[in-house]
């Protein structure tokens, strides 16, 4: 089942290997956080299917190279609640429902679906929060070529105590000064 749910996400406009991305930063946040072998696991699992509501989002939205208008806005807002729905009919990924449905929530409570704020986020959706952030940033989009791993990075840290939860920000952009030469690498 995860397979196939993985796939049929890795199959949307710009989403192949996105999740697999989100899943190997994520991991890397987790374990200097010391997280637990088998907490890890669960939010590798969570990882791969943040984006799983994106399935009930129309693809013409993704393909869309222009702005997009404020209904697309709320259609595409609504991807973790629906992620949420999908999950809550898989007994066996039950678990995930909330890394899937708070991980676009903001530190500062301006996030989405429920404008959580601080410590009421789960502290899974708050690490998958900022490698998905990075992920997104260092790959193309239809309305935007791939930004540099350091711009990238400098959004991040621009963005902690407001967006990010500023320890995991903190966090990762310690981790990525060692990696920054492999990811840039990797980008190009």
């Amino acid at each position: 089942m995860l397979v196939g749910l993985c796939e049929a996400i890795d199959a949307r406009p710009y989403m192949k290997g996105h999740g697999s991305r989100v899943s190997a930063l994520a991991e890397a946040i987790a374990l200097r956080l010391g997280w637990s072998p088998e907490r890890i696991r669960r939010l590798r699992i969570g990882a791969l299917l943040h984006d799983v509501g994106k399935l009930a989002v129309a693809d013409t939205i993704w393909d869309k190279a222009e702005r997009l208008s404020d209904d697309e806005l709320q259609e595409i807002r609504r991807h973790p609640n629906a992620g949420a729905r999908i999950l809550s009919k898989q007994p066996d990924f039950r678990f995930a429902i909330p890394q899937v449905l708070f991980h676009h929530e903001h530190w500062d409570g301006r996030g989405y679906p429920h404008g959580r704020r601080g410590a009421a986020i789960p502290l899974e959706a708050r690490v998958l929060a900022v490698a998905d952030a990075f992920d997104a940033m260092i790959s193309p989009r239809p309305y935007r070529p791939p930004l540099p791993v350091g711009d990238s990075l400098a959004e991040i840290d621009r963005c902690a105590g407001t967006q990010f939860d500023p320890v995991v920000a903190g966090i990762f952009i310690e981790l990525c000064r060692f990696r920054a030469p492999r990811l840039a690498a990797a980008q190009g």
